[in-house]
C-alpha cells in the first residue's frame, strides 16, 4: 500500500502563510486547510467512536493530577492510534506539517499528539493555556474542526485571547469542517465557547523532547 502525499490532503498555498502567522501573532486559522472528505471520513469515525461507546469524559491536568471537572471541560475524547485509513492520512499530513514547521522556525517539534473530541449540547471548555512556559514539552497547538453544516446559532467558537492581555479578544474562530487552526501552546490563552450542538473536532499538540537521563519525555 502505497503512502498518503499530504499535497493531496492539505492547502499547500496556505503553508507560507501558517508560517508567518505564527511568526508574527503566534496563531493562524486555515478555512477548508484540509480536505473534505477526509474531514468527512474523520467526522464519520467519530460517530462510530461514540456510538461503540468508546469515547472517555476529558479530564483537566495529567498524570497524577488528571481529574474530571464537568464545570471546567465537557467533552469526551478518544485518542488517534493510527488503527483507520483516516487517522494515518491525517497523522501522515500532521508529520509533513511538522517538518515544514522545523525546517523554516527551527522549534525542534518531536512528535505529534492527537484525539477526538465531541462536546454534547451545553458544554464548554473555560479559558486555558495548553502549556505553561518551562513546564510542558507541547509547543504547538492544533485544531481540526469536523462539523459540517454548522450555523452562528450553534455556538461553539473558540475565542482567542491576547497572551499580554487575557482579558481581551482577539479572534473567535467557528468550528466549521476543514477550518484548521494552530497556535504557540504557551502563549494563547483560549476557550471553547457553551455548543448548542454536537461538535466534533481533533485536538492536537506538536511536541518538544524532553528526555533526560532514564526519564522518558514524551512518555511511551
Amino acid at each position: 500500500m502505497s503512502r498518503p502525499d499530504p499535497a493531496d490532503y492539505l492547502d499547500m498555498a496556505a503553508l507560507p502563510r501558517l508560517l508567518d502567522a505564527l511568526v508574527t501573532q503566534g496563531w493562524f486559522v486555515g478555512e477548508r486547510f484540509i480536505d473534505t472528505a477526509l474531514c468527512h471520513s474523520l467526522q464519520a469515525e467519530l460517530q462510530r467512536l461514540k456510538t461503540q461507546s468508546h469515547l472517555d469524559e476529558a479530564g483537566i491536568g495529567r498524570g497524577q493530577a488528571h481529574r474530571v471537572q464537568r464545570d471546567v471541560r465537557g467533552d469526551a475524547i478518544h485518542w488517534l492510534d493510527r488503527e483507520s485509513r483516516a487517522q494515518r492520512q491525517y497523522l501522515t499530513v500532521m508529520t509533513f506539517l511538522q517538518q515544514t514547521i522545523n525546517r523554516a522556525l527551527y522549534l525542534g517539534l518531536f512528535e505529534f499528539e492527537a484525539h477526538f473530541a465531541l462536546y454534547p449540547p451545553g458544554a464548554f471548555y473555560k479559558k486555558h493555556l495548553d502549556s505553561f512556559r518551562g513546564r510542558s514539552n507541547r509547543i504547538v497547538s492544533t485544531v481540526l474542526y469536523l462539523n459540517p453544516a454548522w450555523t452562528t446559532t450553534h455556538g461553539g467558537e473558540m475565542a482567542l485571547f491576547d497572551p499580554d492581555d487575557p482579558a481581551s479578544e482577539i479572534a473567535r474562530i467557528r468550528p466549521n469542517l476543514g477550518t484548521f487552526v494552530c497556535f504557540l501552546a504557551e502563549r494563547l490563552p483560549h476557550e471553547v465557547l457553551p455548543t448548542q450542538a454536537p461538535r466534533a473536532s481533533i485536538a492536537g499538540w506538536f511536541r518538544r523532547n524532553t528526555s533526560l537521563g532514564s526519564s522518558i519525555d514524551p512518555a511511551r
